[in-house]
């Protein structure tokens, strides 16, 4: 049967990472990576997320090493911004190849 061996479709979406596979995590990676440091208020008005789901997502992706927080003042007020390590470009790229592949199973290429 289609999709059940160890090569194919099925192996390859399997290679996915999890971590990143989420479309919010997705959009952060991808917004740093295309953007390189990004302030929490810019990474959420690119990704569209709310600020509870944008923190908790930055979290995930922190605890992974594909994302570094750096917190300072601006004024009276605290600014976190975040850039992607090189771990998660890594992990980003490896991604993308993983998906690259599949896409081109499916559609039989």
């Amino acid at each position: 049967m289609a999709g059940k061996t160890k090569s194919g479709p099925l192996h390859t979406a399997l290679e996915l990472d999890p971590i990143i596979h989420e479309r919010v995590r997705l959009a952060i990676l991808s917004a740093l990576g295309t953007h390189g440091r990004l302030s929490f208020n810019e990474l959420k008005g690119l990704t569209e997320a709310t600020d509870g789901n944008l923190s908790t997502h930055s979290q995930k992706l922190e605890q992974a090493g594909y994302v570094r927080s750096h917190k300072g003042m601006f004024g009276r007020r605290t600014k976190t911004s975040y850039e992607i390590t090189a771990s998660g470009r890594a992990a980003l790229m490896d991604y993308l190849d993983a998906l690259d592949r599949l896409m081109g199973e499916v559609r039989g290429k």
